[in-house]
This record gives structure tokens, C-alpha cells and sequence, in this order.
């Protein structure tokens, strides 16, 4: 009888005979598949090994909860004040704290690990509506931005929620783009423990119904159960647990002490304090440029870059319902979270900056191809926009690296809202690292190794334009 062999037996014995194959084109094609990727994730656990770990007030208050459901099964902290925050981001670290031991070093280690978990999920997210390109670029910008490094160093729920944030909108856009039901119901499971994370996960349902309503179903009924069936887990959990266990009732979600405390009599908010903290802290101008950029690219050229044009409407709608929601809390209502903690507020924000920008290097490869067909000022204008779109984005990727480097070393940080105010979100960092480290060799080789794969995935187009430059170089010289 004649032996079947089947995919596992056939590797297997490819494993044991030692006949297995790797070429340079097969192992080109590994590196162009993960490597970029894989340098990203890598450089940015080395970086962020080396920064923080970060704490305030809120993170002894985040801590003291946990110890409250380890001691009491409830997220109390000091074993009197039921936290008014949603519960599970306390119950996941509770569950490490018991496996790992307690310390806020394991605490914030497991919040590092969510950070990374965003990284890959925006590359992921990127890939998936955008290209392969974007979605690398998005994460390198979103990876070593000083916002999103602080915020994983630091003991708070605010990385797991924007992580499940994430998943429930990339697993919510496979299901649209397949047709199933199944996962869109998965994908709303996972915004039920967004949610209960955190209720800032609310915004990612702008970019998941902008999705929806543009690309799923187009039948009312279907559109109706749909819905239905990815709010309902949101609705009965959040009952359960406001209503049922804690017994707080569910208006208290519209009632937390964020809403209620407002500024002293002597502070008059600008309109302003959120645009301050984002350029001066949370992006700087090179990645703001290069979003504005990739914006009025997509939208003078529509019809050359349609495919851009929905996702780049949707990252835009993000952006300004996030900011219009805190400017109108912090500066409309005069009330003192929203304002001080606009590094919090708005964080759910950065990823669709990061897309945007990131978008920029695909926007100029066309520029450039695009430029072949055109006449000579219309060539030149295309060649300077993308030159510009080229430089703005590998800009922001070293600005931030650089700005991420000199926060690394200092012992207090003060997001200022303000420019001439000493007023914001401040962070400790007990152990700065210094210029001899062994960390400052581990930050210095994950930058390195991030780069490398910026590298890698350009390598093409540095390979085309090195061979432009010689072939001109030899025939000046033929001339000549």
C-alpha cells in the first residue's frame, strides 16, 4: 500500500534527511515578508526596556486598585474607594500579579507588552486598508513616538485599552471586508473589553461604523442585526457590573469624577491646551506636517489616490471628534482631568496620525510615477512634493527617536498644556538612565535594528537611485 505522506510528515522528513533548500530568492522573500516588521516590534521592546518605568498619583491609585481585587475581589483602593473606573484592565493585571508577584515593575512589564501589542495592530490595521508599506511606516511612527513610549512605560489602563481598542477595529474591518457575521460578533466582544477597560474605547467606533456603513451590508434588516449583535455583549457586561455587582447604576458611567471636578477660579483654559501638548509632546511639527501633507495630496489628487481617500477621511474624522471632545471638556466645561491629561484623552487619536503620515511614503512613490506623464513644471512640482513627503516622514521618525532618547534620561517629565504654565501630566522616573548604561546600549541597538528595517523596505528605491546616480556620474564623464 503506497504511503500518504501528509504536509507535517512531508517537513518532517525534509527536517530529518536535511534536505531542505534555502535559496537567496526564498530567503530575500522571508526578509521582505517579516523582517521590517519583526525590527520595528524588536526595537521598540529594547527602547522601551530602557525608559521608565514611569509614575504619578494615578499610577498608585491604578496599583492600589489591583491590590484591592487581589485582597477583596473588587478594584478597591484603599480598601474604602471603589474605583470609577470600568474593571477589567484591573482583573488582567491581577491575574499577572498573581502568576508573576506583585510589583509595579511586573505591572507596567505587562502594560509594555499591550504597547507592543498596539504596534503590531497598527501595522497590522495599516496593511489592511492602506498597503504593506503604510502599515510599516505607520508603526514605526507610532512605535517610537515619546507619547506612545511614556504611556507604555507607565502603569495605567490606558495601553490595554487602546490594544483591544485596535483589535476590535482591525478584527471588525476583516469581518466587513469577508462578509462575516461571526467575526463582526467577535469583533464586538472585543470592544466589550475595550470598553470595560477603559471608556475612551468609545472612539474607536467612529473608524468601525465609518467602515461599516461604507462598505458592509446595504439591507436595513441585515444592517439592524448586525449592529445589534456587536452591541449587545457591551450592554449586557456594562449592566452586569454597573448595575448588578456593583450596584453604582449605569448613569455612574456618565457621572465619573472626571466630569465633575473643575478648575480653580484662577486658571482660564485655552481652547488651545490640546494642539499645545500634541505638537510640542505628543508629535512634534515634522509628524504633524507630514499628515497635513499626505492630507492635501490625497485630496488635490483624489482621483489618482481614490482607494487613499476613504480611510484618509475616516483617520481625520477621528483626530477631530477625539480633540473636539477633550477641547470641549477641558476648555468649554472648565473641567480639570480633560484639561491637565490631554496626553490620556487624546491618545486614542495617535494611531490615525500615524496613518495618515505613514500614508505619505506610498502618496510620493505615486507622485514620482506619476510625474513621468506630465510636463516639466507639473514633473518638477510632483518631484518636490514627494522629495518633501520622503524627508517629513524619515524626519519624524528620527525626531521622535531623538526626543524619546533625551526623556529616557530625565527623572521628571511635564507634559505642559500650556506653553508659559507650568500646568499638565507629569511623570517620575526614579532610575534615568545615563550615558555609560548598559540601557543606553540597549536603546542605541533597538533604534538601530528599527532603522535597519526602514532600510530594508526602501532598499528598492535606494537601489534604484544610487544606479540613477551612477549612470549620470558615467556620462558626465563620457562627455567630458
Amino acid at each position: 500500500m503506497k504511503k500518504i505522506k501528509t504536509p507535517i510528515t512531508r517537513a518532517l522528513s525534509t527536517y530529518i534527511t536535511g534536505r531542505c533548500t534555502f535559496d537567496k530568492a526564498n530567503l530575500e522573500k522571508l526578509f521582505s515578508e517579516y523582517y521590517p516588521l519583526l525590527s520595528v516590534l524588536i526595537g521598540f521592546m529594547l527602547v522601551s526596556l530602557s525608559v521608565g518605568p514611569y509614575h504619578n498619583g494615578d499610577t498608585a491609585w491604578e496599583y492600589d486598585a489591583v491590590s484591592g481585587v487581589l485582597k477583596y475581589g473588587m478594584p478597591y483602593a484603599n480598601g474604602l474607594y471603589l474605583m470609577d473606573q470600568p474593571p477589567l484592565g484591573f482583573y488582567i493585571q491581577a491575574v499577572f500579579f498573581k502568576a508573576f508577584g506583585m510589583s509595579i515593575n511586573n505591572g507596567t512589564f505587562l502594560v509594555t507588552l499591550f504597547g507592543l501589542g498596539c504596534v503590531a495592530l497598527v501595522y497590522a490595521i495599516g496593511k489592511a486598508v492602506y498597503n504593506k508599506t503604510t502599515g510599516f511606516f505607520a508603526a514605526a511612527l507610532f512605535a517610537f513616538s515619546p507619547w506612545h513610549l511614556m504611556i507604555s512605560r507607565t502603569f495605567l489602563i490606558d495601553a490595554p485599552c487602546l490594544f483591544f481598542s485596535l483589535f476590535s477595529l482591525f478584527v471588525g474591518i476583516i469581518a466587513i471586508r469577508r462578509n462575516s457575521f461571526k467575526l463582526f460578533i467577535a469583533s464586538g466582544l472585543i470592544f466589550t473589553a475595550a470598553f470595560n477597560t477603559k471608556l475612551y474605547a468609545v472612539f474607536c467606533l467612529i473608524p468601525l461604523l465609518a467602515f461599516f456603513f461604507y462598505y458592509g451590508p446595504k439591507n436595513i434588516k441585515r444592517i439592524v442585526i448586525w449592529l445589534a449583535a456587536f452591541s449587545l455583549p457591551t450592554l449586557l457586561v456594562s449592566y452586569l457590573w454597573y448595575q448588578t455587582i456593583t450596584g453604582m447604576g449605569l448613569g455612574s458611567i456618565f457621572f465619573h469624577t472626571d466630569f465633575i471636578i473643575h478648575e480653580p477660579s484662577s486658571i482660564a483654559p485655552s481652547y488651545f491646551f490640546a494642539g499645545n501638548f500634541i505638537i510640542s509632546y505628543g508629535l512634534g511639527w515634522f509628524f504633524i506636517d507630514a499628515a497635513v501633507l499626505s492630507l492635501i495630496v490625497c485630496l488635490v489628487q483624489r482621483r489618482s489616490f481614490h482607494k487613499f481617500f476613504v480611510f484618509d477621511t475616516i483617520c481625520l474624522a477621528v483626530i477631530i471628534c477625539v480633540i473636539s471632545v477633550n477641547t470641549f471638556l477641558g476648555a468649554g466645561l472648565d473641567l480639570k482631568s480633560p484639561y491637565l491629561n490631554a496626553i490620556k484623552y487624546d491618545y486614542q487619536s495617535l494611531p490615525f496620525f500615524s496613518f495618515l503620515a505613514a500614508s505619505l511614503i506610498s502618496k510620493s512613490i505615486s507622485l514620482l510615477n506619476l510625474s513621468k506623464t506630465k510636463r516639466k513644471l507639473n514633473k518638477i512640482a510632483f518631484f518636490f512634493i514627494a522629495s518633501a513627503g520622503f524627508v517629513l516622514v524619515a524626519a519624524s521618525i528620527l525626531y521622535n527617536m531623538s526626543y524619546v532618547h533625551l526623556f529616557s534620561t530625565w527623572n521628571y517629565l511635564l507634559f505642559r498644556v500650556e506653553p508659559n504654565l507650568n500646568l499638565g501630566y507629569s511623570l517620575f522616573n526614579d532610575a534615568p538612565i545615563g550615558v555609560n548604561s548598559l540601557l543606553m546600549g540597549f536603546q542605541y541597538f533597538g533604534f538601530t535594528i528599527a532603522l535597519s528595517g526602514l532600510v530594508w523596505i526602501s532598499r528598492h528605491k535606494i537601489r534604484s537611485l544610487l544606479k540613477l546616480s551612477w549612470q549620470t556620474l558615467r556620462n558626465k564623464k563620457q562627455l567630458s
